[in-house]
């Protein structure tokens, strides 16, 4: 390796270090998020008055840094990584569209409890209107379609292991114990714990996943936690923390959770850790956000979840996960439309990688967090040898 390689991996090691430590804070899911005292008095006045959110409430939770400065720092990546490694580099391409996304993200947060949020949350990840080809069918066609046939399905395929038997702290044992295993190359780095305050069941984070202590786990959530959370989304991390050079790819930018989610989902299904009550979930989700781009309210969506069967729990929390950041007579947050989106999008790659010979490419989907226009630019990198292969696979 010449001294002029060496350069250019210090480089890419420099640049790289700099965009996961300016994304550090921009944790946008803690940063939407409504706290307990909001559920407590929605549920006081019995689920017929609307969640007191509003602007000057995301004003009194201020942002942990400062909007115009974060983005700032973001630019002067994006230009030293232009004036570094050129213009027109994988390495610039990949950067400039985290860079431009994080920009953007900051600009969504910034107007919390505004219009604004919602059409830059519809500009990153997807609105209920948006169709896959030139008069195909919309995203929220795909959830009307679903429903009915899906829930047809999760009555007639009912079985024990549906059954909500595992408290917080046994799924977060057996989770543990199988997740430790997977992860070989991490001995106690990956954790599972039990979190309170949490609108989702699970989430993943960085090197966790958290459970929430208000919920109770069945044989089917334990196996599609395993697979979603941990398989995927802690997988693709540690694969993308894991690259010598290129280690930017284990942060994630807003338009990555439609691959991540839709990756999720399809790993599920192949692995046969899916089940009808749960896909059904999701495209709960796409009708829920539809609704109200169409001009339905906090309690529209509510009662819609409950009409659904949900109980009165999930349904203020499905309803919370489409107006978080937004008020409750606002436009939506439209994150849950990756599940579906995603889904569509990581099929029809798949197949065609598949048709056109090019298996090669489907294990880049878990280099790290990424989206589909990213892998031809990973591909060149690999080929130079400044990206190495995933190496937790499912």
């Amino acid at each position: 390796m010449t001294s002029i390689k060496t350069a250019e991996l210090e480089v890419i090691q420099a640049l790289s270090k700099r965009v996961v430590e300016a994304q550090r804070s921009i944790r946008i899911l803690d940063l939407i998020k409504w706290d307990d005292a909001v559920k407590k008095d929605f549920f006081q006045h019995k689920g017929q008055k609307l969640p007191a959110v509003d602007a000057a409430y995301y004003k009194s939770r201020p942002l942990p840094f400062n909007a115009h400065e974060k983005m700032e720092e973001f630019r002067l990546i994006l230009r030293d990584t232009q004036n570094q490694c050129g213009q027109y580099s994988p390495i610039t391409r990949l950067i400039k569209r985290q860079c431009d996304e994080y920009i953007r993200a900051i600009q969504m947060l910034a107007a919390r409890g505004t219009p604004v949020f919602s059409e830059i949350a519809m500009e990153l990840y997807g609105s209920p209107s948006d169709a896959f080809y030139t008069g195909g069918p919309r995203l929220s066609d795909l959830g009307a379609l679903l429903f009915d046939v899906l829930t047809i399905l999760d009555v007639q395929l009912q079985s024990e292991a549906d059954v909500k038997r595992y408290t917080p702290q046994e799924a977060q044992e057996s989770l543990q114990t199988s997740l430790s295993a997977f992860f070989d190359q991490h001995p106690g780095h990956v954790t599972v714990m039990v979190s309170d305050g949490m609108i989702a069941d699970a989430a993943a984070g960085a090197d966790n996943i958290k459970l929430s202590q208000d919920a109770m786990f069945s044989d089917r959530d334990l196996k599609y936690l395993e697979v979603h959370e941990g398989w995927v989304h802690l997988g693709t991390t540690l694969n993308g923390a894991m690259q010598p050079y290129c280690f930017f790819l284990s942060k994630g930018t807003p338009t990555c959770s439609v691959i991540q989610e839709g990756l999720a989902v399809i790993t599920e299904v192949v692995s046969f850790s899916s089940y009808p009550g749960r896909m059904r979930k999701i495209t709960n989700r796409v009708i829920a956000l539809d609704k109200v781009t169409q001009g339905a309210n906090f309690l529209d969506v509510y009662r819609y979840c409950i009409d659904c069967g949900l109980s009165e729990e999930d349904s203020y929390n499905n309803s919370v996960r489409v107006f978080r950041g937004s008020t409750p007579t606002g436009g939506p947050f439209t994150k849950d439309l990756s599940y579906a989106k995603g889904f569509v999008l990581i099929y029809n790659f798949i197949r065609f990688a598949i048709s056109q010979h090019r298996i090669d490419a489907i294990p880049l989907l878990f280099t790290g967090k990424l989206v589909l226009d990213d892998l031809p630019l990973l591909g060149e990198l690999k080929e130079r040898g400044l990206l190495i292969p995933p190496v937790y696979l499912p």
